[in-house]
């Protein structure tokens, strides 16, 4: 099972995923518009986006349960030996995303807009917002595939932890979008104000996986751990 720190990481990930310069914009905006309503109404309209946003959350934290039930069986049905290896191959993708997050690596077909597009609304609004969530997970676009591709890396590392991991990114992705969906006019106000900031936010978690992943690499991630129990050890 993988530590604490593990998933912490992932639930970061999926905030910073929420914080990328492509989606975080366009969200009020677009949670609005599965509600039926508009930004400026937001304020009035209060109930009906949060209750679209959740079912937004919903689809794709769906999504991810099925990704991490997946990989959990794929995964804990290799053998150790392999296993090791698939460590090792999960801390070069690790470092991979990193180093992309960073702007140290451009990679052209991660920048290319990869996603699923939903054409058909349904008659109930929560159906389309599910719906579209489970979409969003699916679609592979250039903020958000980056940092679910590290949790993914980082999945490999630990065959039995993927259900938790994708979990935590999920959580980490989704409390944003209902903190927004409940307070979608003041948070587009504060998004306009603060987006040139937003970017670093990435480039700081990219640093971040690059250590992950030198550790995973080299085997060295278990220094970390003794260094959490130490550390509970002395604040006791």
């Amino acid at each position: 099972m993988i530590s604490e720190l593990g998933l912490g990481i992932a639930f970061v990930a999926g905030i910073v995923s929420f914080l990328s310069p492509c989606v975080l914009p366009i969200i009020p905006g677009f949670l609005a518009y599965l509600a039926g309503s508009s930004v400026d109404k937001a304020a009035s309209d209060r109930k009906a986006i949060f209750l679209n946003s959740l079912f937004f959350v919903l689809g794709f934290a769906a999504i991810f349960a099925i990704l991490g039930v997946l990989l959990n069986t794929v995964l804990e049905a290799v053998a150790y030996d392999a296993q090791i290896w698939l460590a090792r191959i999960g801390g070069v993708v690790i470092i991979f995303f990193g180093l992309y997050l960073t702007k140290l690596l451009h990679i052209p077909w991660l920048d290319r807009d990869h996603k699923l597009v939903v054409k058909h609304r349904f008659q109930s609004r929560y159906l389309t917002s599910f719906v579209f969530g489970a979409a969003f997970a699916v679609g592979w676009t250039p903020c958000v595939g980056a940092a679910l591709g590290s949790i993914l890396g980082l999945a490999a590392t630990a065959p039995g932890s993927a259900l938790y991991l994708l979990f935590a990114y999920a959580l980490g992705l989704g409390i944003p979008f209902l903190v927004v969906g409940l307070f979608a006019a003041q948070a587009s106000a504060w998004i306009r104000k603060y987006a040139k900031v937003m970017k670093y936010v990435s480039i700081v978690f990219g640093v971040i996986l690059i250590g992950l992943g030198v550790l995973i690499f080299t085997q060295q991630l278990n220094r970390l751990a003794s260094f959490e129990l130490l550390n509970s050890f002395l604040l006791q």
